[in-house]
């Protein structure tokens, strides 16, 4: 059967898991802008107290400095390399990379503990398999031993009736 763009495209959208992982992008976005308000506003603030310029952001180092003209204006900005913002975004990502660890390590250990279960309930039903299998094959060789005794018994029997019709 051939199919098209869209349906392709229509049966792509509908799994599960691309709804999942749209979900994930927006919390995932959302919560960045979280870890970049604390830094920006709670962390940055804190480092400003033991840097001499009062602010992480203000961390530069000039390479050529701005160009005013007469009036004030900024005829040619400054080109600088923003050492505090730089450290910003690294604080960002650690942030983001502790929190998305700790989550993934909750999500892990509750995964193994889950699959320990498992292992351990089919384990269970495989032992319990097994001695049902052992069970039944004792008993199956009860019932054989029986059934050879009983056949055994019949052999003497027959020779027993051999006997007693030879000597009439």
């Amino acid at each position: 059967m051939k199919t098209t763009f869209f349906t392709d495209f229509k049966a792509f959208i509908s799994k599960g898991n691309i709804i999942d992982m749209a979900v994930g992008v927006v919390i995932g976005g959302s919560f960045g802008k979280i870890v970049t308000g604390l830094v920006n506003y709670i962390i940055n603030p804190v480092v400003g107290l033991f840097v001499k310029t009062g602010s992480l952001d203000s961390i530069k180092t000039v390479i050529t400095p701005a160009v005013l003209d007469e009036a004030g204006t900024i005829v040619t900005p400054e080109v600088a390399i923003l050492w505090g913002t730089w450290i910003q975004t690294l604080i960002d990502f650690l942030i983001t990379a502790l929190c998305i660890f700790c989550v993934l390590r909750v999500i892990m250990i509750t995964k193994n503990k889950l699959e320990a279960k498992k292992i351990a309930a089919e384990q269970a039903e495989a032992a319990e398999k097994e001695a049902k299998a052992a069970e039944e094959s004792a008993a199956l060789k009860v019932r054989q031993d029986a059934l050879e005794n009983a056949q055994l018994n019949q052999a003497k029997l027959l020779e027993e009736i051999r006997d007693i019709l030879k000597n009439k």
